[in-house]
């Protein structure tokens, strides 16, 4: 039982990065990147906790403190993930309008159309004077 916190950072993890990765939908990778973020967070804050250590305020009688810094670089680690998050979801937001999609395979496959059609009229344009010159 005393493992099970970690064993809970783990599974957040894992599920966290299995919904990155398996997800073609854009909103759901940033969900699956919101817990990967909890999961670190949660884990610096279990490594930070020390047992039977207090606020570090000095008083007379306490020999053991616990150091205060992991909890502050992870206040500011969450201010970046939620700028991170907000960014994101604008993002998607504007890709959305541009592509009327959040499916990133969807997205693919209107670049390929996109990219093919552009080549197959450069060659156009590139044969056309070749023809006038023949005639």
């Amino acid at each position: 039982m005393q493992h099970a916190p970690y064993w809970l950072v783990v599974v957040l993890l894992m599920v966290g990065f299995y919904t990155m990765i398996a997800s073609a939908n854009l909103v759901k990778r940033l969900i699956g990147l919101g817990v990967f973020q909890v999961a670190v967070f949660f884990l610096y804050i279990l490594l930070a906790k020390v047992r039977g250590g207090t606020a570090p305020i000095l008083e007379e009688g306490i020999a053991l403190y616990s150091n205060p810094l992991p909890h502050v670089l992870i206040l500011t680690a969450i201010v970046v993930s939620v700028a991170t998050t907000a960014l994101g979801l604008a993002l998607v937001v504007r890709i959305y309008h541009a592509y009327g999609s959040m499916d990133e395979d969807e997205l693919v496959q209107h670049d390929n159309e996109v990219e093919s059609a552009l080549a197959a009229r450069d060659a156009r344009v590139l044969q056309a004077p070749r023809k006038a010159e023949s005639s």
